[in-house]
């Protein structure tokens, strides 16, 4: 069932968001080559519950962090562990954080050190693929236009493989609320969107095959080819006209750019969009 939010609910969720984006912003302060991710899990945890939110990963249908960290060709839902990081590695951030009764959910990705020109082009086309599909998050439009604008900016546009089995979707007292949103689509078609629909819309794109599969852990999902995946996502409120950001990215970029470990030559991505 698609759940819509009044005014007041959409501020109250908006709480949740800035919240996974302060935490975002706090593992990007402190990301370098040489750490473990379970030390970024640890640390996170902390932040979050020292500001009275819940890691709502942590226990999710038995999932064990409180941070999902996919490192270069993991797509999602990657295990923090003993795994050192290293200068080159493309790593996603993707947490949900619950506070006031509702949930926030979104990702970002960064690159340590120096890549190549390639590698940054996939990074910032898929950040940019996120606000092409945010813009269609508008009432009276359809779960397939987000899709189809995403799809067609990344694969129809620059080659790379969009994701299937793994999906955006609403976001809200549950972590995951209808409608789903899938990262491909026609336009007009599938589930119309209604003013105060709340939405985590989030391209996971691949550098290569869009043929997955689930490591052994039974949660991480990775690239059948073993090139890289790229994973962005915001919470958006869908309104008439345009869309309402509720997480914020840009305290996480002003970390990045602090940040000398981390590479943000791909930050390009117009103002106006954010």
């Amino acid at each position: 069932m698609s759940l819509y939010k009044t005014n007041e609910e959409v501020a109250i969720q908006r709480e949740s968001c800035l919240m996974v984006s302060a935490t975002i912003t706090e593992v990007a302060k402190a990301l370098k080559p040489g750490i473990t991710t379970l030390s970024l899990d640890t640390m996170a945890e902390t932040f979050i519950r020292d500001n009275g939110g819940i890691p709502s990963c942590k226990g999710y249908h038995g999932y064990p962090y409180s941070l999902c960290i996919s490192v270069n060709e993991q797509v999602v839902h990657g295990f923090p562990g003993m795994y050192i990081l290293k200068e080159g590695d493309i790593v996603s951030i993707d947490t949900v954080v619950f506070k006031n009764g509702f949930h926030g959910d979104h990702a970002y990705t960064f690159i340590l050190g120096e890549t190549s020109p390639e590698i940054l082009d996939f990074v910032r086309i898929t950040k940019e693929s996120l606000y092409v599909g945010i813009a269609q998050a508008v009432t009276g439009n359809r779960t397939g236009d987000i899709g189809f604008a995403i799809e067609n900016y990344t694969n129809g546009q620059h080659g790379y493989g969009v994701v299937r089995e793994m999906v955006g979707h609403g976001v809200g007292r549950e972590m995951h609320e209808d409608p789903q949103i899938p990262n491909y689509g026609r336009r007009g078609s599938g589930k119309k969107l209604q003013e105060n629909m709340v939405l985590a819309i989030e391209p996971m794109i691949t550098m290569g095959s869009r043929e997955i599969y689930t490591l052994d852990d039974g949660w991480t999902i990775a690239t059948e080819d073993g090139l890289p995946a790229v994973h962005f996502e915001h919470n958006v409120c869908v309104k008439k006209g345009k869309p309402e950001i509720l997480s914020d990215f840009r305290p996480i970029e002003a970390a990045e750019k602090q940040n000398i470990n981390l590479n943000s030559s791909y930050y390009q991505i117009l103002a106006e969009n954010q």
